[in-house]
C-alpha cells in the first residue's frame, strides 16, 4: 500500500473527509465500527492521491483504476477493494456537489472478482449421522419431532431456510390470509414460494414423510387455542405456538449437529447444498436439480458438478492403484 498510508500515526484527514464522517454519524447514524473502517480506507485514498500529487479534487476516473491496481498488487483481495470502493464512492458522492465536480470519479469503478467459492457440504455419511438419531431422542418431545422433520425436509427437497418456515401445514386461503407455500403429503410434495417470487413444486422422500407424520401428529401439543393466521397455518411452530423463526432452525441444527458429532459448522444451506451435490452424484441430471433448487440460471446449479467432481477425484485417489496417493 502506499507509503504514508503505513505511517504509525497518519496524517489528519482533509476536512471535507472529516466532514463527511461527521455528516454519517449525525445523520445516518452509523456505528463507530463503520466510520473506522470508512475513516482507514479514506487514509488509503489520500496517501495515495498525495504520492500521485494530485489533490482529491483533480483525481479522475482513471487514476482510481491505478489506485485500485496498485492495492490489488499489494495484496488486498476482492472483497477488501469492494470495501475500499465503497468507501470512497461514498465520500465523492457527497462531496462532488460542494466540490463542483463533474462527476463521481469512483462511478463504474469496481473491485476485481471474487474466485466463487465451492457451497460446502456433507458427505452422505456425515448426513446419515446427522439425521439418524437414535428413536429414543425424537420419540415423545414435540420440540425434538418438530426438529426431526424440519432437517429431514430440508435435506429431501433441498430448501431454502426462507421457504422452510414459510410453510403451511395445507393450502390456505381465509381472513385475508393465503398460503406461501405448503405441505401436500397426498402428494408427497411440498409447494414453495423461492425468489423471484416463482413457485415451485418439490418432491418429499420417504424419510422425510414419516418424519412429518410423526410432527404433525405431536404438532397440536404446540398450537395455542387462538393464533393470527399466519401462525394458525404455520407447518413448523416455535415454543410459544407462533411460526417458528429462522434463527431457531439455525440454532437448532447447529446443536443436533455438533451433538450427532459432524465435525463442520451446520446451517439449514449446508442441508441444500448437500441435497444438490448427493442427487447430481446419483443421478447425473443438472436440469432436474436446477429445477428442485429453483435456480433461474443453470450456471447457479453447475457449482455442484465441482463438487461431484471432487467426489470423483478423492474417490480415485482412494482407489486408483497408480493414483500417486501417498502411504
Amino acid at each position: 500500500m502506499a507509503e504514508a498510508a503505513h505511517d504509525t500515526a497518519p496524517a489528519p484527514l482533509p476536512d471535507a473527509m472529516g466532514a463527511w464522517l461527521q455528516y454519517l454519524a449525525a445523520n445516518r447514524r452509523y456505528s463507530p465500527h463503520t466510520l473506522d473502517g470508512y475513516r482507514r480506507e479514506l487514509h488509503f485514498l489520500r496517501a495515495l492521491a498525495d504520492k500521485a500529487g494530485l489533490p482529491l479534487e483533480q483525481v479522475g476516473n482513471g487514476h482510481i483504476r491505478q489506485f485500485v491496481a496498485r492495492l490489488h498488487a499489494e495484496g488486498r483481495g476482492p472483497r477488501s477493494l469492494a470495501r475500499t470502493l465503497a468507501a470512497w464512492r461514498g465520500f465523492y458522492q457527497w462531496w462532488a456537489p460542494a466540490a463542483g465536480l463533474a462527476g463521481n470519479p469512483v462511478a463504474g469503478v469496481r473491485a476485481p472478482k471474487a474466485p466463487r467459492g465451492l457451497p460446502k457440504a456433507l458427505s452422505v455419511e456425515q448426513t446419515q449421522a446427522l439425521l439418524d438419531r437414535a428413536p429414543a431422542q425424537v420419540a415423545t418431545e414435540p420440540a425434538a419431532l418438530r426438529d426431526q422433520a424440519m432437517f429431514e425436509l430440508l435435506y429431501s427437497s433441498g430448501l431454502r431456510l426462507s421457504e422452510l418456515v414459510g410453510l403451511d401445514l395445507r393450502y390456505e386461503r381465509a381472513d385475508g390470509y393465503e398460503s406461501r407455500g405448503w405441505l401436500n403429503l397426498d402428494e408427497a410434495e411440498v409447494v414453495v414460494l423461492g425468489k423471484g417470487g416463482k413457485r415451485r413444486s418439490v418432491p418429499v422422500g420417504h424419510a422425510a414423510l414419516e418424519a412429518l407424520r410423526k410432527w404433525i401428529a405431536a404438532r397440536p401439543q404446540l398450537a395455542p387455542f387462538s393464533a393470527p393466521p399466519a401462525d394458525a397455518a404455520a407447518l413448523f411452530l416455535g415454543a410459544r405456538g407462533r411460526r417458528i423463526s429462522p434463527r431457531v432452525v439455525q440454532l437448532q441444527l447447529a446443536r443436533v449437529a455438533q451433538a450427532a458429532g459432524v465435525p463442520t459448522h451446520v446451517h439449514p444451506h449446508v442441508l441444500r447444498h448437500s441435497f444438490a451435490s448427493h442427487v447430481l452424484q446419483s443421478a447425473q441430471d443438472l436440469r432436474a436439480v436446477q429445477e428442485m433448487l429453483g435456480h433461474a440460471n443453470i450456471s447457479t446449479t453447475q457449482v455442484y458438478t465441482r463438487l461431484d467432481f471432487q467426489h470423483l477425484a478423492r474417490a480415485y485417489d482412494q482407489a486408483h492403484p497408480r493414483a500417486g496417493r501417498k502411504s
